[in-house]
């Protein structure tokens, strides 16, 4: 494998993510890290509910702009959505049975399923929880979330951008998981 080494007076955490970027580039022929992003409850109808919360693009163009974010990071993307929690717990199983990382937006089931957060423990593979908006800055339920606990980290707050942060982070995660 070949090392790159960047030399610039950025900060270190911008620098880190430069060499992450060459890395992934340089590795890509030779291995590619699996992802499921999941889309929970309701996201179908983005674009066109709670438009003045959720913004105007649509589930499509989000998943559009995942996939086209996914080759340059090294990733092999597979981008579902489901309403029910059962379909997203036997997706989560699913996932991680195959080797898959995970990107979850699980949408009103964050503030309380424990079965998605129990189904999210019991698996061993890179987990990134993603809100468009910022749950912490909305209504008092809203601001708890049962996955967080299990997960390797969150991403909220940045609109469909939440989604291709989640990806730069599952690729730069060394082969390891919380579980």
């Amino acid at each position: 494998m070949q090392t790159f080494r960047a030399f610039s007076c950025r900060p270190p955490a911008v620098l880190g993510v430069v060499e992450v970027s060459y890395a992934a580039r340089a590795n890509r022929a030779e291995m590619s890290r699996r992802v499921l992003v999941l889309h929970g409850p309701n996201l179908n109808a983005l674009g066109t509910r709670e438009s003045d919360v959720y913004g105007l693009a649509t589930l499509a163009q989000i998943n559009d702009r995942i996939q086209a974010l996914a080759p340059e990071l090294g990733l092999d993307v597979v981008v579902a959505q489901h309403q029910g929690e059962g379909e997203i717990i036997q997706a989560i199983h699913a996932a991680a049975a195959e080797g898959r990382a995970i990107v979850i937006n699980p949408g009103a089931y964050t503030h309380y399923s424990y079965a998605i957060r129990d189904a999210l423990a019991a698996v061993a593979v890179p987990k990134v929880e993603v809100h468009l908006t910022n749950i912490y800055s909305r209504e008092a339920f809203r601001r708890r979330s049962v996955i967080a606990p299990v997960v390797d980290g969150s991403v909220a707050g940045f609109s469909g951008d939440s989604y291709l942060l989640a990806l730069r982070a599952i690729a730069a995660m060394p082969d390891r998981a919380r579980h």
